[in-house]
């Protein structure tokens, strides 16, 4: 079997740690107002630029050498399941804004 990637999954769960860490942060910080002066908007911009940034921080982790490549795919996973829950809040607020006004 030739294998073209050293594959290491604890690396790879440490980028996502990482990423999930840094979105969890971000939401804690809204739950508690931790930034005075901030609003809703802040902190969404704040999720999506963690979410943005930890994918391409990830993909360029992914053109280094083999200990940083799996680094940078759990980097965009975790940035990519960061962007699927923004999506799936959009759509619930989406959704309940539009039954309320019916």
């Amino acid at each position: 079997m030739i294998m073209t990637e050293d594959r290491r999954p604890g690396v790879a769960f440490l980028g996502f740690a990482l990423a999930t860490g840094l979105l969890i942060v971000v939401v804690a910080a809204l739950m508690r107002d931790f930034v005075a002066g901030w609003h809703g908007g802040e902190y969404a911009s704040a999720y999506i630029g963690v979410t943005f940034g930890a994918m391409v921080a990830g993909s360029l982790c992914r053109l280094a050498r083999p200990p940083w490549r799996s680094f940078g795919t759990g980097l965009i996973l975790g940035g990519v399941l960061g962007f699927a829950s923004f999506l799936a809040v959009a759509v619930a607020l989406y959704l309940a804004l539009s039954q309320m006004s019916s």
